[in-house]
């Protein structure tokens, strides 16, 4: 096919159908590499026009899945570039977790994860590092990509055996159970990695993310796109959170707003005094508020400071008693006789937690700690406080002194427990919505990540219906199946029956006496002829051994003959006997006897016919 000259034009307005239609947006996407590939798929179809194309994709639905797999290359593997994945789990990982305490929430993003390979290789990393149990109470991974194809295998969590290649065989035994041909993912790590579709360009980022994992993904954007894509980013992650970029991807550009950790590998860290702000991210469009000089602002402050609704005690660089607001008086009975006393001499000091030891390593370290879990009992209740310790720095990164925040989180303690209380009467399955409720009861800004969590849950539910519904079809055929067998075998029993009652008939028919034992002597069949003869009915004699029977036949004699015909399957003998028959009378049995033999030609019974005659008389 020819590649003719086509107007800018006219492949803009393919874009633009594919945002109107499908809300697709690939405006923002390089224009080189983008028209290759719509190019590429063009000549698969053998289309010249832009145009022409445009009606194709009007005509046939399935031909936007072809092109979307076209565009949006998913090239993705476990722990691919492994370097760099290595140097995430031995220096990027072990500081991140030590800044954060050791019951707090982990939050990671990939950004444009394909088939879900990198979100997985995420969850077995944090797994490796916290352990099981750990990992499925603090981390959750949110994993989105544009395109729906990708995300309904990633949701399936299962691979084939080249897929995963990359891992080795203690990843696979640990992480992964093997279902047929494919190894699945383990069910109960999986509940804490949730996909979505978000799209980079358009949707709302994800926020308070502690590691937002985007590998080779940036590339293919504009400049432009790309640092509106980059200011979301840097919106999305948590202070001091962490980047993770892909080899072919740079933020030269960009290092106002992110610290190269690690630019070989691409790591990066939220730069602290950034100038990306969320009313920057927000909106762009809102004026700035003018200055102005304001009287009475110091007697302001002293008050707002006194009626804050939390506890609040300000201590100077030297752990001195500065400032005690109304709640602090309160809550621990201060008062302004103790302003100017040192840490050491109030009670604060030791309870309801020891505040010392917080106090001066903030002063120390110059960063701010939060102690959780704090129960204090006064006036018989107990209060539950989050306490936060603050080091206070003025412009010029001088120590002024120390605040400590006593937040009062009872009700949220209350809350917490009647929450784990109905957890543990639900199932698993409803771990990932409470874990969104409590998010919602939180903050506003989780909306969208629940909006998400729940549109896979319907996902997942609708793809084990369709499963449900497939193996209740192959139940229904097995069924069929085993209804054709019994009318089948109910046919073969008809005819056995039909074959049983002939069998009978000949033997009742013959008036002989006819008797077939198995290679064991125990008689198979005993018919009527016998029955007259001998006075044994039927169901006395099937079954038991031919010399034990009660008879008036010479066993003895009998006993060479049989052994014979079950030894020998060409054997045939006759036997004149002196017997008693059934009346106790002297007889003279005349008795036939002839292997049984089965259609290989070996004998597996014998076949005895006796017959009562009269004695010869004499010459």
């Amino acid at each position: 096919m020819t590649d003719p000259k086509e107007p800018n034009g006219e492949f803009e307005s393919v874009l633009t159908y594919l945002k109107e239609s499908r809300g697709f947006d690939f405006t923002g996407y390089k224009r080189s590499s983008l028209m290759r590939r719509v190019r590429r798929r063009m000549s698969q179809v053998e289309i010249d026009s832009y145009a022409d194309y445009i009606d194709q994709l009007q005509v046939n639905a399935d031909e936007f899945v072809a092109l979307f797999n076209t565009i949006l290359i998913n090239v993705t593997g476990f722990f691919r570039d492994p370097d760099a994945w290595q140097h995430l789990r031995a220096q990027v990982l072990p500081a991140l977790l030590a800044e954060r305490s050791p019951e707090e929430p982990i939050r990671v993003w990939s950004a444009g994860c394909a088939a879900g390979q990198e979100a997985y290789s995420l969850a077995m990393l944090f797994a490796d590092a916290l352990g099981i149990e750990s990992f499925r109470q603090r981390v959750k991974i949110y994993a989105t990509d544009v395109d729906d194809e990708a995300l309904a295998q990633a949701r399936h969590a299962a691979y084939t055996p080249a897929e995963v290649e990359g891992l080795s065989e203690a990843q696979l035994e640990q992480y992964f159970e093997l279902q047929g041909s494919r190894y699945c993912f383990r069910k109960d790590l999986r509940r804490s990695v949730i996909f979505g579709r978000n799209d980079l360009v358009q949707d709302a980022p994800i926020s308070r993310i502690d590691l937002l994992v985007c590998r080779n993904t940036l590339m293919y954007f504009n400049a432009e796109t790309q640092t509106k894509i980059l200011e979301r980013f840097h919106f999305a992650l948590a202070p001091r959170g962490v980047l993770f970029l892909g080899k072919a991807e740079m933020l030269l550009s960009h290092a106002r707003i992110f610290e190269p950790l690690d630019l070989k590998r691409r790591v990066f860290r939220k730069a602290v005094n950034s100038p990306v702000s969320f009313t920057h991210f927000v909106s762009h469009g809102f004026p700035q508020r003018r200055t102005q000089d304001i009287s009475g602002l110091e007697e302001l402050r002293e008050h707002a400071f006194s009626a804050s609704p939390v506890a609040q005690i300000v201590f100077t660089e030297g752990e001195t008693t500065a400032l005690i607001n109304s709640q602090a008086e309160v809550a621990f009975g201060l008062s302004d006789r103790d302003i100017g006393r040192p840490l050491r001499d109030l009670d604060v000091s030791y309870r309801p937690v020891a505040l010392r030891a917080y106090v001066e390593q903030a002063r120390l370290e110059r960063r701010s700690l939060r102690i959780k879990d704090v129960e204090w009992r006064r006036a018989g209740e107990t209060v539950w406080y989050e306490v936060h310790v603050n080091p206070l720095v003025n412009k010029d990164k001088t120590l002024l002194g120390v605040s400590v925040v006593f937040h009062d989180v009872s009700w949220a303690r209350q809350l917490l427990t009647e929450l784990e209380h109905t957890n543990r009467q639900l199932e698993s399955a409803y771990e990932e919505l409470q874990s969104t409720n409590e998010e919602l009861e939180t903050t506003n800004e989780e909306l969208q990540s629940t909006v998400e969590e729940l549109e896979t849950t319907n996902e997942e539910l609708q793809s084990t219906n369709e499963e449900l519904e497939t193996m209740n079809e192959e139940l229904q055929s097995t069924n069929d199946e085993l209804q054709t067998i019994n009318d089948a075998l109910r046919e073969r029993s008809l005819d056995l029956d039909e074959v049983n009652e002939f069998l009978e008939s000949v033997l009742t028919s013959i008036r002989a006496g006819i008797v077939v034992i198995d290679s064991e002597m125990r008689i198979k069949a005993w018919n009527r002829g016998a029955e007259d003869l001998w006075g044994v009915r039927r169901e006395e004699a099937e079954g038991t051994h031919l010399l034990n029977l009660d008879i008036g036949l010479p066993v003895a004699e009998v006993r060479p003959v049989v052994r014979e015909a079950l030894s020998d399957p060409t054997y045939y003998g006759e036997l004149m006997l002196d017997a008693i028959n059934r009346r106790g009378r002297s007889a003279l049995v005349r008795l036939l006897c002839s292997p049984l033999r089965a259609p290989g030609g070996d004998s597996h019974g014998a076949l005895l016919m006796m017959e009562e005659t009269k004695p010869e008389a004499p010459e």
